[in-house]
């Protein structure tokens, strides 16, 4: 049964406004937790000396490359061309499993400094960098069942140039995780 065309308008307006939302409200929760940070920083137990690891310079590289490739399946998506969009979205689902593995790299290197997340141990300022880092992990794990998806119903032909509102989400959500990172990434970095 087909819905008429503005039902569907409406369906896909809304698909839409609901990532939106979703992307906001992960911004000002992300927001929240640096603004604390710096307000934290001003605390007498605050440690300065914190090196940032060389795993998360590489996992940013890794999460920009997997940006690319999403974009890139999207545009072969867009001309039909399953086959090859599919080995590209393959490449982005293992860029992003890259992206974990040097994420749980950088906590190895940050308790070679001698920071941990608890215990007699831990600081405030560890605790902070867990969770920021730990909480974009949470959400990068829903963008790689997000690419799955997108891998199967492309696989499934549901895709094609008139239907693109599935890749067109999840490619917006996915460079949000992108630039999410980016900014966690910039602000441990010049602020931490």
């Amino acid at each position: 049964m087909n819905q008429p065309i503005s039902q569907t308008i409406s369906i896909q307006r809304s698909k839409r406004m609901m990532l939106w939302i979703a992307m906001i409200s992960m911004s000002m929760t992300f927001a929240g937790l640096t603004s604390a940070y710096v307000v934290s920083s001003n605390r007498p137990d605050w440690l300065t000396q914190l090196v940032m690891p060389a795993a998360f310079t590489i996992s940013t590289i890794i999460i920009l490359l997997s940006g690319l490739t999403f974009w890139y399946a999207k545009k072969l998506i867009q001309v039909d061309n399953i086959s090859q969009s599919q080995w590209i979205l393959l490449i982005t689902f293992f860029l992003a499993i890259a992206f974990v593995y040097f994420q749980f790299q950088g906590f190895t290197q940050i308790m070679e400094q001698g920071y941990y997340f608890t215990g007699p141990e831990s600081s405030i300022t560890g605790s902070f960098i867990y969770v920021l880092v730990l909480l974009h992990l949470l959400h990068l794990i829903a963008g790689m069942i997000v690419v799955s998806v997108v891998m199967i119903n492309n696989y499934r032909g549901k895709y094609n140039k008139q239907n693109l509102l599935g890749v067109e989400l999840a490619t917006n959500f996915w460079h949000f995780l992108d630039g999410l990172w980016l900014y966690l990434y910039l602000f441990m970095l010049l602020i931490g």
